[in-house]
């Protein structure tokens, strides 16, 4: 596995994918929890408005940018795969070998996306 494939699936596969699907799974969600404790410090110190438009949006906005990132380095076949593993990370705790089954076929997507070479010769 190339560098660029092994951080892709890290960052990802693993991290963007497979947590948010145990996370969503469990119910909560520790990127919501930060945000609301960092939005409450700022609006105890400056309490405007328009600050706390800025902390609603906020999620939705880390998630966007983060499959945009998920797509320029792994395009489509980038996507499938942490679709894929988020999918894994639901299903981890109701059937674990599910979850582990779809985890692996989420890495397979996911280092054929960022390696070109090795997807061009799968393709032949």
């Amino acid at each position: 596995m190339t560098k660029k494939s092994g951080l892709f699936i890290r960052q990802f596969v693993i991290g963007l994918g497979f947590l948010s699907g145990i996370f969503t799974a469990v119910g909560i969600d520790p990127q919501q929890e930060v945000i609301s404790l960092l939005g409450r410090a700022v609006r105890s110190y400056y309490p405007d408005p328009e600050i706390s438009y800025l902390f609603v949006i906020l999620p939705t906005v880390i998630l966007f940018a983060s499959l945009a990132a998920a797509y320029l380095k792994g395009k489509v076949l980038g996507l499938v795969s942490v679709l894929v593993a988020y999918c894994a990370g639901i299903f981890v705790l109701t059937s674990t070998r599910t979850g582990l089954l779809l985890l692996s076929a989420a890495v397979v997507p996911g280092v054929l996306a960022t390696n070109r070479k090795l997807l061009s010769e799968v393709k032949a």
